[in-house]
């Protein structure tokens, strides 16, 4: 599978990444139809498989319930893989919490790299609450990243955005955006075309509008990579012919 550089990290990433909420979470999501979280084994299957097709991204995050542990459990030859994880948000009790201080946002990346069984995080990701602006402007989360990368924690940053106006923010600050791009929701497209221009990353989540997509998986892949400025699309799976079938498309 083709690979792409996120950005001027140095970081190169398959083109298609796996996602990865439903390893840990099936409470509060969105999608359109309920289901179990998977075995052990179904998730060494399915990591296994990703890998044979060239995958080397995952997405996770506190908030994906025990997605973090179960991958520092699973998951075989850590540096074969390019981890994204997140800070900001967390699901307990069935509802979301956040918290953005320098504190929390320490001790959040303490904890998943204690439960991902590593030393360093790839990419770490502020999960915005919607109120981009504010988290970047007033609560100064990227200076908390920067020390944080700094100090070998972390290898690159940015945010899982919600607005435009956080999204250009975070190609201005940061390392790598995290937008919704598919072939109903093309609002984010400023955002990547400013990530194009200054060489930052871009990672598209909801490209299959978690689901709820009424049209061929195959066009919008195509659609989203087409896009100048896009790095790679998160895909949120646990089955491994929706794998197949998504990789399949872009090949």
């Amino acid at each position: 599978m083709q690979k792409r550089r996120v950005g001027k990290t140095g970081l190169d990433v398959s083109v298609i990444g796996l996602g990865t909420v439903k390893f840990g979470r099936n409470q509060g999501v969105k999608y359109p139809a309920s289901f179990s979280l998977p075995t052990d084994n179904d998730i060494v299957s399915l990591l296994s498989i990703a890998t044979d097709l060239g995958v080397n991204l995952l997405d996770t995050a506190p908030a994906y319930g025990t997605s973090e542990e179960r991958l520092g459990k699973l998951l075989r030859n850590r540096h074969s893989w390019v981890i994204s994880s997140k800070v900001g948000e967390e699901f307990i009790d069935g509802e979301s919490r956040f918290d953005f201080s320098a504190l929390s946002i320490v001790k959040s990346v303490e904890r998943s790299l204690k439960r991902l069984q590593t030393d360093y995080l790839d990419i770490m990701l502020v999960h915005s609450n919607g109120d981009d602006c504010r988290i970047i402007e007033q609560d100064n989360v990227f200076a908390v990243l920067e020390t944080l990368k700094k100090d070998g924690k972390i290898r690159a940053y940015g945010m899982s955005t919600k607005t435009v106006a956080g999204g250009l923010l975070t190609v201005d600050l940061a390392d790598v955006a995290m937008v919704t791009y598919n072939l109903d929701e093309t609002g984010d497209r400023e955002v990547i075309a400013a990530a194009h221009c200054k060489q930052k990353g871009i990672f598209i989540k909801k490209a299959l509008r978690s689901g709820h997509l009424q049209k061929p998986a195959a066009d919008c892949m195509r659609f989203i990579l087409a896009e100048p400025g896009v790095t790679s699309i998160i895909t949120g799976t646990i089955n491994p012919e929706h794998l197949r079938e998504n990789i399949q498309a872009i090949l």
